[in-house]
């Protein structure tokens, strides 16, 4: 990396290297077996310059040809979008740990196992369940340095599990699923089975809502499903730049319910979106996006935050290769004081959504959002009393966000992006076959 960066000061004003290199290993279930275990190995090497005020670039996965990485940096740079940022200087970075030593020694007997043994418990429950499931762990390492003497070095594991279930029963079909993820091993799928196993408890009888707008609970999977991909795409400073995100002019101004509040965090210990740095080599901070359903702050990288003249929030990601892009790490929804007992004893008829399907086939960029409800239950008189089916939600982020009956006071990880409580909506259109 030293020799490349030296190259390329010769023939550029500024200039940074990164390279990532990675180790993965995926054991996946089919149809209740195990379908095949893969051991992948990737490394990538990028090369971002300025030059004449314009920001070349060029990767490569071969890392013999120095030059060739050069010159078509330099050719890149001819027809390059101008420059509007400087390279970090030599900083100190944040202690985040979010590498544990013991995920390399997990073995795949024991990877195995754990697919195995999710797999039994859900079917010792429900026999005729098909079930695909997934054990991954990687580690990876990340170096950054660049010509005003800033540098990044750091390693991340990651170790997750997930399982996905269908019962068919004649024309009637349910799908049921959880996962988890984490920085250190996991050494037990009981967890993750025990919550499929509630769903399939909560779903054996059926239930029938009427087309007409009801209270909604929705649960942490079901947030993720239908309501955070707006809110990403909204507090991007590039959308923002744009003049497309419906919040961007609405800078310290009340758009949500005051309840709400959320922060974008990579600086949580042992986390998959942790880290200590972003992938430009600006260190990680916790940014508040809403306080009190004010809107806060929008996400940054180095060169979209140069032309909000403003500084970077540490969110410049490469997603695996490419330029730079304002991108969130791990979206934190702060809880509130009410139980989900409390949220489902106040309904008198209303719904639990799970899981949709669809959502983010809305338009995004103006918060739309319509799905079919792939999971859900029928809320009576504060009892769930069975499962929908053929059932549509749909709504505005932001008309839903702006008010809030209740947040739940127990918050959890959805995958490695999200954590969030269940959140109580008063009213949201629903319609039924």
């Amino acid at each position: 990396m030293e020799n490349i960066l030296a190259q390329a000061k010769k023939v550029a004003e500024e200039a940074e290297v990164f390279m990532v290199s990675s180790e993965e290993i995926p054991v996946q279930f089919e149809a209740n077996r195990l379908k095949h275990i893969q051991s992948k190995q990737s490394r990538s090497l990028a090369l971002r310059i300025i030059k004449q005020g314009k920001i070349g670039y060029s990767a490569t996965t071969e890392l013999g040809d120095i030059q060739r990485l050069v010159n078509n940096a330099v050719e890149t740079a001819q027809f390059g979008t101008p420059s509007k940022f400087d390279f970090p200087p030599p900083t100190s970075y944040p202690r985040i740990e979010v590498f544990d030593p013991n995920i390399e020694s997990v073995s795949l007997e024991e990877m195995v196992r754990l697919g195995e043994e999710l797999i039994t418990i859900v079917r010792e429950h429900t026999p005729e369940i098909v079930c695909e499931a997934g054990v991954h762990k990687s580690v990876t390492s990340v170096r950054i340095i660049n010509s005003r003497g800033g540098q990044v070095n750091y390693g991340i594991s990651t170790f997750s599990l997930s399982i996905e279930g269908s019962l068919i029963r004649d024309t009637d079909m349910l799908f049921v699923g959880e996962s988890e993820s984490s920085c250190h091993p996991i050494s037990g799928s009981k967890a993750v089975a025990e919550t499929v196993i509630q769903q399939l408890e909560l779903a054996k009888n059926q239930a029938s809502v009427p087309s007409q707008p009801l209270p909604v609970i929705f649960t942490p999977n079901g947030i993720a499903s239908a309501l955070i991909l707006p809110l990403m795409v909204a507090f991007n400073g590039k959308t923002v730049m744009e003049g497309a995100s419906p919040i961007g002019n609405r800078l310290g101004q009340p758009v949500f319910d005051q309840k709400l509040r959320l922060w974008d965090d990579p600086t949580i210990d042992y986390r998959p979106e942790s880290r200590p740095s972003d992938d430009e080599g600006v260190p990680s901070q916790r940014t508040p996006l809403i306080e009190q359903g004010i809107v806060a702050n929008f996400i940054y990288d180095l060169q979209t935050a140069a032309l909000a003249r403003t500084r970077s929030t540490g969110n410049g990601s490469r997603n695996r290769g490419g330029l730079p892009s304002p991108s969130p790490s791990a979206f934190i929804i702060a809880p509130g004081n009410t139980t989900f007992d409390e949220m489902v004893n106040d309904i008198k008829e209303g719904l639990i959504i799970e899981q949709l399907m669809g959502a983010e086939q809305g338009n995004i960029l103006g918060g739309d959002f319509s799905g079919n409800v792939l999971l859900g239950y029928k809320v009576e008189s504060g009892k769930i009393v069975g499962r929908v089916k053929d059932t549509m939600v749909s709504g505005n982020v932001y008309q839903l966000l702006n008010q809030i009956t209740a947040i739940g006071s127990d918050a959890k990880w959805v995958g490695g992006f999200l954590q969030t409580p269940h959140i109580y909506f008063p009213s949201v259109a629903i319609a039924s076959k």
